[in-house]
């Protein structure tokens, strides 16, 4: 799983009074640091809403799409700066309004202020977290120790291994080869059932039989070592140096790797009638575009 910290300052109650012919207007931008996304024909809105009182925050992006916001580089990251938006500040007599956005026929609202900012822009910053789900943190399968995860590719099946759910190519899940059986994030400890220094998840031969686990099946050969038992007490055969049944493997298990998209956006120079709000965090997106699975089909070798 790779991971990413990021420090973000989240800013939960703006203040901002204005004064217009010797009146002042307060406004509490006071909302969650979560919002949502609403795609139009040609327009994206960013959007968040809160009831008692109610009000909502959004920005209307020109010519912009969901996934334009997800559309990151080869480093997994996509970073846009002062991108020219609209920015709408609006409070309502409604009891609610979680509903006004993204409906084909929009609820009937009474807007009771309407506060448009035309010259505002927004930071934009995604970044891409994948996951395989083999109980390793991402960062422990840069093997060649160079910072590189691309390169690390144990059985050359064309996945690098922080994307392989079997990192050695051997039909056995890495999650099930006990590759950090505390969860403490030290693999000096993953089995390594043949002791020959090489632990369980990167080793294609577990037992040590001379016979590659991923061929240690019976006649019933379904690329899943485990189910194949000769002997009970023992275990599968794969871990079992005793039986070396050779039935060799013609194909790897096919990969499923979650994808997550972390997407942030500040908000810039925002200025509602006399009042300017230099920059606004507005949140991190919330929507099932964010998340996704990718099924990848490992070079057979």
């Amino acid at each position: 799983m790779r991971k990413l910290i990021f420090v973000l300052f989240s800013i939960f109650l703006i203040s901002v009074y204005s004064c217009d012919d010797g009146d002042i207007i307060e406004f509490n931008l006071d909302f969650d640091d979560e919002f949502y996304a609403c795609e139009g024909v040609s327009d994206l809105v960013l959007y968040k809403t809160k009831d008692d009182p109610s009000e909502s925050l959004s920005i209307l992006i020109s010519n912009f799409t969901i996934e334009d916001l997800i559309d990151v580089a080869d480093n997994d990251t996509l970073e846009i700066t002062d991108k020219s938006v609209t920015f709408y500040y609006r409070t309502y007599s409604d009891e609610s309004v979680s509903n006004l956005f993204c409906e084909d026929i929009p609820d009937v609202v009474n807007i009771t202020r309407n506060e448009v900012s035309d010259d505002s822009t927004i930071d934009i910053l995604t970044v891409l977290t994948e996951d395989d789900g083999d109980g390793i943190d991402s960062e422990l399968e840069d093997i060649n120790g160079n910072g590189d995860l691309t390169d690390d590719d144990t059985d050359n099946d064309g996945i690098p291994n922080y994307k392989d759910v079997d990192d050695d190519g051997d039909n056995v899940l890495t999650k099930d080869e006990n590759p950090d059986p505390d969860d403490d994030g030290d693999l000096s400890d993953a089995q390594d059932t043949d002791n020959d220094g090489i632990p369980d998840y990167l080793d294609a031969d577990d037992d040590g039989d001379g016979v590659n686990t991923r061929d240690e099946e019976t006649s019933s050969q379904d690329n899943n070592p485990t189910n194949d038992v000769t002997n009970e007490d023992v275990g599968p055969d794969y871990l079992n140096p005793e039986v070396s049944n050779n039935i060799p493997a013609t194909e790897y298990r096919t990969h499923t790797v979650s994808k997550s998209y972390l997407v942030t956006v500040t908000v810039n120079d925002i200025s509602i009638n006399e009042a300017s709000i230099e920059s606004l965090y507005f949140g991190t997106l919330s929507d099932s575009n964010t998340s996704e699975t990718e099924t990848l089909t490992p070079v057979f070798n």
